[in-house]
């Protein structure tokens, strides 16, 4: 198969009647294009273009080669565009992996939204609180909360200075108390989040530069976080949730925040590309979608 180059060098030689022209063109130097020339007559083992020292003229089997050369060239070149085309209009699949607490309760009804304002794009959700392998799975970009651990993903972000925020009804805070400091966390019964295996028995509190690390117990674990939200509205314990499953409940009084004065663990929100060249303008839109439904719901 002959280089693009090399059909472009004869392309251009045969329109201008001049190899240094064509060369020009191309932005080649004379000694590039002559080679690119004699390169692609041997491969074919024909004289494409007869030459001497005043003038450069077609053959017969150059004059019949040239124009299934133009349309080759031509139908590569559609098919170029046509790529580039699709990749920056707002119409396609967007394949998206999200958690499931986050995914269910907050963006399904967004996405219903974003559907309405760009309905020729297609949709893929995929909910799970294990992180889907943006190389091997079928999603193309990614929600996730925390710092990321592949150095080798793009990160979009959304809500950067997000965070974890205990929280429990007032059913269970009327009846145990409220804790006033992360020490008293350690006296209550906590529903714990488990992922990889691991259960988050650790909660981290921050207040300027004092750090406290508190171990909690209870009688409910689970991998996911969805469960772990409707346990704290049932009642059974005091939750450690990302701000943005819990902000609605906190909005309607189905859930409380506790210790107002301490921060949680940062979570920063990202929307996880696996590489630049597909931030397409379609993911881009949903970008900057998400980030204005963030701000809206985390304000106070």
């Amino acid at each position: 198969m002959s280089s693009t180059l090399d059909l472009e060098v004869f392309v251009r030689t045969a329109d201008t009647g001049s190899l240094s022209a064509a060369a020009r063109n191309l932005n080649l130097t004379p000694a590039a294009a002559s080679i690119a020339l004699k390169r692609l007559e041997t491969r074919l083992g024909i004289r494409l273009l007869a030459r001497s020292t005043r003038s450069m003229r077609l053959t017969e089997e150059g004059a019949r080669y040239l124009d299934s050369v133009r349309l080759a060239l031509e139908t590569l070149s559609e098919g170029e565009r046509a790529i580039k085309q699709q990749g920056q209009s707002l119409s396609g699949l967007l394949q998206l992996s999200a958690p499931s607490d986050f995914g269910r309760n907050v963006l399904l009804g967004w996405l219903d939204e974003f559907k309405v304002e760009h309905p020729a794009i297609r949709i893929q959700l995929l909910l799970n609180d294990s992180n889907a392998d943006l190389f091997r799975d079928t999603v193309d970009i990614a929600l996730r909360f925390g710092v990321p651990r592949d150095s080798s993903l793009v990160a979009l972000p959304v809500v950067p200075g997000h965070h974890r925020i205990p929280c429990a009804s007032p059913d269970y805070l009327a009846r145990y108390g409220t804790p006033q400091t992360p020490a008293d966390l350690a006296r209550h019964c906590t529903l714990r989040y488990m992922r990889r295996g691991q259960a988050n028995s650790t909660w981290h509190f921050y207040q300027g530069a004092v750090h406290q690390e508190v171990e909690v117990t209870g009688d409910y674990l689970s991998d996911d976080g969805e469960i772990v939200r409707r346990w704290a509205l049932a009642g059974h314990g005091i939750a450690y949730k990302a701000n943005l499953d819990v902000a609605r409940d906190f909005q309607a009084g189905r859930l409380v925040p506790l210790l107002p004065e301490w921060q949680g663990e940062p979570t920063p929100f990202n929307l996880m590309c696996p590489h630049r060249l597909q931030v397409s303008e379609r993911v881009k839109v949903l970008h900057r979608f998400l980030q204005a439904r963030c701000e809206a719901l985390l304000s106070p």
